[in-house]
């Protein structure tokens, strides 16, 4: 099977049900069947074939949806990029992919064909869907080879493990040239039936507005959309939450007290999940059950976790196919068969997971392992901090030692340093505490230590 036999329960079997909302028009599924029919059309005249390759740089629209579907029915390697990205990074992406072509705004209106029916491909789970390339956070960024398997498979465990179905109404606000609006976002939307709004991005001045106005029951957000939501006042807050069903966070831990106030003022648990590019979701807690404060729950169904020397080692149908032309950094990612995410992580006694940072953050202090995320964690209870960073720099004496990043509206070091000290290990204090105006952050809100000043 492949991606088009889950898409067709919606495509084919929904054809007259209106799919997605966009910029205050209405698409019916079988609207997206025949755009996407054109553009595939559009590009096999083109010459594109099976296993070419297609780099898209578009922000959110509905013609980023019709050339993501028009791919899928060609078997052609759909490429999204970053839109943030400038001429250095896309040039990286464009040079390693290699594709027969860059679709950017300028070029849509060359993807025109009159042919509604759908072309004929011979594609199976293994057929490759996308390459999505890596943030580069340790150099330069990597293409995830993820292939119609991959993304079914997590489309199916999402939609079981979070009950999503046709009756749901879904906001979607993230970026599509990401996995967690493309692989979680799409995916769930096509293979459920449900209906969908899509915005051009999340903006918190017009957030209330649209949630109001569309009134939906599913949202997926990143920690970053949570901060801003806490600004609404609290009728409108329980308004919403009267309305919706789930909240999903995740892309960057979510705070403690994020969860908790965002508790307090929705009436609603945000359900907290753990996913990369290379493995899709891969941990989420329950929909039925406790979702716990700073874990990221269980593994999700078919997927197989564990840990080694504290790294969290991840097996199943949902782990990637390897990077792109890159055989010794694939070889290298994977210990006789289980993906090494490079996360750092620990499993409670009844099996929540908790993630610790990244292996690459591990700070080495005399010998003793420092988790940047628990110094992170404390910091942003003190009041007027508003974010924070932990990051180590070289000591001649203990090899490595804690700095803090703060972001804060007010500032005091010595009270910042009393504060850790009264609940951490001495060798885990900062030993400066320095005042940014803000933290690197990549689009989806993950912090970007490596470009904090040492």
């Amino acid at each position: 099977m492949n991606l088009l036999h889950l898409f067709d329960l919606s495509l084919v079997a929904r054809a007259n049900d209106v799919a997605l909302e966009w910029e205050g028009a209405e698409f019916t599924f079988g609207d997206i069947e025949r755009r996407s029919n054109r553009v595939a059309h559009a590009l096999r005249e083109r010459g594109f074939t099976k296993g070419d390759r297609l780099c898209v740089y578009l922000g959110n629209r509905i013609e980023l949806i019709d050339i993501y579907l028009a791919c899928v029915k060609l078997g052609v390697i759909f490429v999204p990029i970053n839109i943030l990205y400038r001429d250095r990074e896309i040039a990286h992406i464009t040079n390693d992919a290699e594709p027969r072509l860059t679709i950017t705004d300028a070029g849509l209106a060359e993807l025109v064909s009159d042919r509604d029916d759908r072309p004929v491909e011979d594609l199976d789970g293994d057929t490759p869907a996308a390459i999505i390339y890596t943030s580069g956070t340790t150099g330069a960024s990597k293409g995830a080879v993820l292939t119609h398997n991959n993304f079914a498979a997590n489309a199916v465990n999402l939609l079981t493990m979070w009950q999503i179905t046709d009756r749901d109404r879904f906001l979607l606000a993230l970026p599509l040239f990401h996995i967690h609006a493309l692989g979680n976002g799409l995916h769930c939307w096509l293979a459920s039936g449900c209906r969908m709004r899509l915005l051009e991005r999340f903006d918190h001045r017009t957030a209330l507005d649209e949630f109001r106005d569309f009134r939906p029951t599913l949202f997926f957000g990143v920690p970053t959309i949570y901060v801003r939501l806490l600004d609404t006042p609290a009728e409108i807050a329980r308004e919403i939450g009267e309305r919706m069903r789930l909240f999903v966070s995740g892309s960057a831990p979510l705070p403690v007290h994020v969860f908790e106030r965002f508790r307090e003022l929705f009436n609603h648990t945000i359900l907290e999940r753990y996913g990369m590019t290379e493995t899709f979701m891969t941990l989420s807690n329950p929909l039925i059950g406790e979702r716990r404060a700073g874990t990221v729950g269980f593994p999700l169904p078919g997927i197989s976790v564990r840990i080694d020397d504290s790294e969290l080692l991840v097996r199943g149908p949902n782990v990637f196919a390897g990077y792109w032309r890159r055989p010794d950094a694939t070889a290298a990612a994977f210990t006789d068969g289980w993906f090494r995410t490079g996360d750092l992580a620990t499993r409670s006694a009844d099996g929540y997971y908790t993630l610790l940072g990244r292996k690459s953050d591990l700070i080495i202090s005399g010998g003793f392992n420092i988790y940047p995320r628990e110094i992170e964690e404390l910091l942003l209870e003190q009041p007027g901090v508003a974010e924070s960073a932990v990051v180590g720099i070289a000591d001649e004496v203990r090899g490595e030692v804690p700095i803090a990043f703060i972001v804060a509206s007010s500032f005091d070091a010595d009270a910042l340093e009393r504060s850790c000290r009264e609940n951490l290990a001495s060798f885990k204090v900062p030993r400066r505490f320095v005042q940014v105006d803000s933290i690197p952050r990549t689009a989806l809100g993950k912090v970007q230590k490596h470009f904090l000043p040492r």
